[in-house]
């Protein structure tokens, strides 16, 4: 799998414009990511400008604090998926499992699962704000909830994904369940290190600058169309 596809190219700024979202979109395309995630508000602009393409729209769910009542997300979900959503990044609520209430958390994600449709389902555990314990068990919720990814980090806490976590969390996990790691991966190194420690989605709003890393090697094959974003020169040498 190309670098390019493990991406999830962000715009989570509070500040973002039409016009910052309309630039994330293209560059979306031009370098073939897996999908744009941005607020909800910004789903059907994304959409539009997405179509024809395979480039999915995420949206972020409960974000960034997870403290909203189960019945709130559930409709945020459904609201994201009527409005084009392809992908949903939902926070959990934390303070339920610090309380320890296991079956709160799992009920939320199986509600926010059940009702979207058999859309892909991404559950954020905030891991900076998680004990070693506390991490392997939301890993256990996630096999046992059938979601398609857990995922690290908002990336507005303490501080994001970490190679140790992603590490922890992979040990865990079963086979269906991947993982997101989101949060503080700014270079190369930062992506092939979460990718060597088990992450299969990156989660990062530096995605251009990572696929236009001087010397990075591109593995376009000389295809029709270059997956490297029209960066690369692999077709040179034909």
């Amino acid at each position: 799998m190309e670098l390019n596809s493990y991406i999830d190219h962000t715009n989570l700024k509070n500040n973002a414009t039409l016009k910052d979202i309309e630039t994330l979109c293209n560059e979306a395309i031009k370098f073939h990511f897996a999908s744009v995630c941005v607020y909800p508000y910004y789903v059907p602009l994304c959409k539009k400008l997405l179509e024809g393409c395979n480039v999915n729209v995420c949206t972020v769910i409960g974000f960034p604090m997870g403290m909203n009542t189960k019945d709130v997300k559930v409709f945020e979900a459904i609201n994201a998926i009527e409005n084009g959503a392809d992908e949903i990044d939902m926070v959990i609520n934390i303070a339920a499992l610090k309380n320890k209430d296991y079956e709160y958390v799992k009920e939320e994600i199986e509600e926010i699962r059940d009702a979207i449709d058999g859309k892909t389902l991404k559950v954020i555990i905030e891991t900076c704000l998680l004990s070693e314990d506390e991490i392997i068990k939301m890993t256990e919720i996630c096999n046992e909830t059938f979601v398609n990814f857990i995922k690290t980090s908002t990336g507005f806490s303490e501080y994001g994904a970490r190679v140790e976590d992603v590490e922890l969390i992979n040990k865990h996990k079963g086979e269906v369940l991947e993982i997101k790691a989101s949060g503080g991966i700014r270079t190369l190194k930062d992506a092939e290190d979460m990718i060597k420690a088990g992450a299969s989605r990156l989660g990062t709003s530096s995605g251009v600058k990572i696929m236009q890393t001087p010397d990075k090697h591109c593995h376009c094959n000389g295809e029709e169309e270059c997956t490297c974003g029209d960066e690369c020169h692999c077709k040179e040498d034909e």
